[in-house]
């Protein structure tokens, strides 16, 4: 009976001590997905509108530089990213919540900026 006791104290113990969010080893919480996602994208607009544009540089190259760069900043492999992107694909709706998320933080930082302009300060 002992034994029993613990084995579930144990069991309970180990269980407690998972993640909470209930996702798989490697991948990244929603938050911290939503914070590299918004990089990454913001990094290839970069490299679309500005990069691609100079033929002298090599815009796929370039991007690829920009998505270290970003992953170093947050602390993350190109795999952990990878990893959780794919599992975020196949999770739609946890998915959606990133992407929407973003979205509402888009167009906060759109409605900020015309309260920070210095034409708006001095009128």
């Amino acid at each position: 009976m002992m034994k029993i006791c613990i084995l579930f104290i144990g069991l309970t113990l180990l269980g407690s001590c998972g993640n909470k969010e209930g996702l798989p080893a490697g991948v990244l919480k929603q938050e911290k997905m939503q914070a590299v996602l918004w990089d990454v994208i913001r990094a290839d607009v970069f490299t679309t509108d500005f990069i691609k544009k100079d033929s002298s540089k090599n815009g796929t190259a370039e991007n690829l530089k920009l998505q270290q760069q970003i992953f170093a900043i947050h602390k993350i492999s190109k795999a952990d990213f990878y990893t959780s992107y794919d599992y975020y694909k196949k999770n739609t709706v946890e998915f959606k919540k990133i992407i929407d998320s973003m979205v509402v933080q888009a167009e906060r930082k759109k409605d900020i900026k015309p309260l920070l302009s210095p034409t708006k300060a001095y009128e």
